[in-house]
């Protein structure tokens, strides 16, 4: 190869010259980041470019995705069967361990069966435009993640938005559609990814059982959060049986990669035959399959992980709000879980903030519009079971000082 073709060449101008604007615009308004490099490994207090930080930022919510008994499983799959599978599920790519993971989802979750997706966005995107048409509707909460809404429009059934966690408003679309041939989904998220207010699963649920509806709830944030051993938001309104589908998250919490939608064995059955995702997509690596089987193994056996979660969320949000942070509330959704949203306002103010702890050594990221509101943007912060109460310490003494000193505390 010569020096010359080694080089990076300059982008061609004029296609996407456009693109350009769009950044200035985001540098203009303060809400413009670059991505910040994790050094080692996802934990509680870790490097990113080469700065130690005690993290508040990743959706690791038990330690999983150090466990070294996770990364052993790991490990041993990879030298049992390589590194990938070779294909998509529906040629030659299925495993035996995939199906092994599946069934041990679909016992956890109380349901007859399970598939694993590539990813929770993909599990979602892939179910609602698999499941539903564009003679069909959607009921969807206001606040519900991307990736439902992407599989919403992707199915091309008619949507209502209602507001956020009101049945009553719910019910109103409903009774306006109630006449209309097609089917019916309501869908909610179990817990909200940047407020982290719970949903009313079983309120919602009981509605779609009144009027016929198909009821789905993402569960990305409450497994391995919510309910009995991390089962969820289903299982923390015991509501079995009466949820259709139930998507999840291996991610988060499960500390690997990958989302599951979990239900009737025919919903699977069918998903199997038309979920583009599924279809489309090469499946895990046998490295990522072993993982989470161990990882399931570990919520069995050991709630404990889940009371030291909670049991650090009920602390530091107490002395945050102590302090005098907006933690949500009046004008905003509560938080219940351990996501810990700090209402900052303005975006400009949010990145600033979080660019500010990070040089104060806490990992805090902002949130800034269209992911939030206008002015709504925050800090969002998550606490692990694995956080002791010294860093919780620390990292609330850092927030207060960096906040009276760019006024956003008195």
């Amino acid at each position: 190869m010569t020096e010359t073709a080694s080089r990076p060449q300059p982008a061609r101008r004029g296609g996407l010259a456009y693109l350009t604007a769009v950044l200035d615009e985001l540098r203009a308004k303060g809400t413009y980041f670059k991505l910040r490099v994790l050094d080692d490994q996802q934990a509680p207090v870790c490097h990113y470019d080469g700065r130690e930080v005690i993290n508040l930022a990743s959706n690791n919510y038990l330690g999983l995705a150090n466990d070294p008994r996770l990364i052993e499983a790991a490990v041993e799959a990879t030298r049992r069967f390589g590194v990938g599978s070779g294909a998509v599920r529906t040629i030659a790519g299925t495993m035996r361990i995939h199906m092994e993971l599946e069934e041990k989802i679909a016992r956890f979750k109380n349901v007859e069966a399970c598939v694993v997706f590539q990813s929770g966005f993909a599990a979602n995107a892939g179910t609602v435009s698999a499941i539903l048409g564009k003679d069909d509707f959607i009921l969807s909460d206001e606040l519900n993640h991307a990736s439902i809404i992407d599989g919403a429009r992707l199915s091309r059934a008619r949507i209502k938005v209602f507001r956020h966690k009101d049945v009553a408003h719910c019910e109103e679309l409903l009774q306006e559609v109630a006449g209309e041939p097609g089917h019916k989904l309501i869908i909610t998220d179990g817990v909200f990814s940047m407020d982290g207010d719970i949903g009313p699963v079983d309120k919602l649920a009981a509605l779609a059982g009144k009027y016929g509806a198909i009821m789905m709830v993402d569960d990305a944030h409450a497994s391995g959060v919510l309910g009995r051993n991390g089962r969820g938001s289903v299982d923390h309104f015991g509501m079995h049986g009466q949820v259709d589908v139930q998507v999840g998250t291996l991610s988060k919490a499960i500390g690997a990669l990958g989302g599951y939608v979990c239900g009737s064995r025919d919903l699977i059955d069918y998903l199997y035959h038309r979920a583009r995702p599924f279809l489309f997509s090469t499946s895990h690596p046998p490295s990522v399959a072993a993982t989470c089987i161990a990882a399931f193994d570990i919520l069995e056996r050991e709630p404990e992980r889940i009371e030291r979660l909670w049991a650090n969320t009920r602390y530091f949000q107490g002395e945050l709000r102590r302090l005098g942070f907006n933690i949500g509330g009046v004008n905003t959704p509560a938080t219940e879980t351990p996501i810990t949203p700090v209402i900052v306002g303005e975006g400009r103010a949010a990145m600033e903030f979080s660019r500010a702890l990070f040089d104060e050594g806490v990992m805090g990221t902002g949130i800034a519009f269209p992911t939030v509101p206008e002015g709504k943007a925050r800090i969002r912060l998550i606490v692990t079971s694995e956080h002791t109460r010294a860093q919780l310490d620390r990292a609330l003494e850092t927030l207060e000082r960096v906040a009276k000193r760019m006024g956003i505390l008195q």
